[in-house]
């Protein structure tokens, strides 16, 4: 069985021919999920990486992809006679023509292509000046979206209803520069959230992980939690029997407060009110006067 992002990825590099290079195909991957969109489906969300925009997710799916025979192992992305039946030969017009139209286009040409028509795409590149070389007002769009946040700030995010790359955006667009995972066991079934994973990702986009696992509420905690009443008297108890004596842990995010750095405590569950999140993030304001942004 297929996910519908690994059939419409098998069904991109059909549509060009088979075969395309290792940065061409992860490009035109990008500009196939950008025009398409999150309300069309777009099977891939990307970040701002060294050579522009990359997705995690899609080389993870390669190495299942090879791992199962559609795809070849080796440099570059080729499909094999059984990625072909996999996807079976209903010719998908909106890939053929997408293919169409971008099948004259390679290398730094494409990768140009794309920093000059999505900049934010391109504000961590390694190659944007040599790529842009003598387009002076496409190097300024893309400073000029680069995040130009400064000073110690406090937010929390859940993990819930993202994909990897689109939680490591939120960060980004944030300044955010310490990601402080307060889960007891950083282990997901979600790709890109288990803590190695999750530790690489923030590495690769700038944003330096930590784990505070003393911080965290043990999961046996939580099988029995239904309403917010539940959430709520488990909260209270946390607070009241855990948090004091986890002052030490506190006192290590408040310096990093105090030494400047944006930090976001993390989880899993989106709303606040569901996660121990808030209660260590309202203790760290009752002690140092801060407020917390929640994304």
């Amino acid at each position: 069985m297929l996910f519908s992002r690994q059939r419409q990825l098998l069904g991109l590099l059909t549509a060009l021919g088979g075969s395309s290079g290792m940065l061409d195909f992860q490009k035109l991957l990008f500009l196939y999920s950008q025009e398409l969109g999150p309300s069309e489906g777009a099977p891939y969300d990307f970040v701002p990486y060294k050579y522009g925009a990359f997705s995690f997710t899609s080389y993870a799916d390669r190495r299942k992809l090879i791992e199962r025979g559609l795809l070849q192992d080796g440099d570059g992305w080729h499909i094999t006679d059984e990625g072909r039946t996999a996807i079976g030969r209903t010719v998908d017009t909106r890939l053929s023509d997408f293919a169409r139209r971008h099948r004259g286009i390679h290398g730094d040409a494409l990768v140009a292509d794309t920093y000059r028509r999505y900049p934010f795409f391109a504000i961590r590149s390694e190659i944007a000046d040599r790529v842009l070389d003598g387009d002076d007002p496409a190097l300024a769009r893309i400073d000029a979206v680069r995040a130009k946040a400064r000073g110690p700030a406090l937010s929390t995010i859940g993990y819930e209803g993202h994909t990897l790359e689109s939680y490591l955006t939120v960060l980004i667009k944030a300044g955010v520069t310490i990601l402080c995972d307060v889960r007891r066991n950083p282990i997901s079934r979600k790709y890109g959230f288990s803590k190695s994973t999750l530790a690489r990702g923030c590495e690769g986009v700038g944003i330096r992980y930590e784990h505070v696992p003393e911080l965290g509420i043990a999961s046996e905690r939580r099988r029995t939690l239904e309403t917010q009443a539940d959430y709520d008297a488990l909260f209270a108890d946390y607070e009241r029997t855990w948090l004091p004596h986890q002052s030490a842990h506190l006192a290590k995010i408040e310096a990093w407060l105090d030494a400047g750095e944006r930090v976001t405590l993390t989880c899993y569950e989106h709303e606040p009110s569901q996660c121990h999140r808030h209660c260590v993030a309202e203790r760290l304001e009752t002690g140092g006067g801060r407020t917390t942004k929640h994304f």
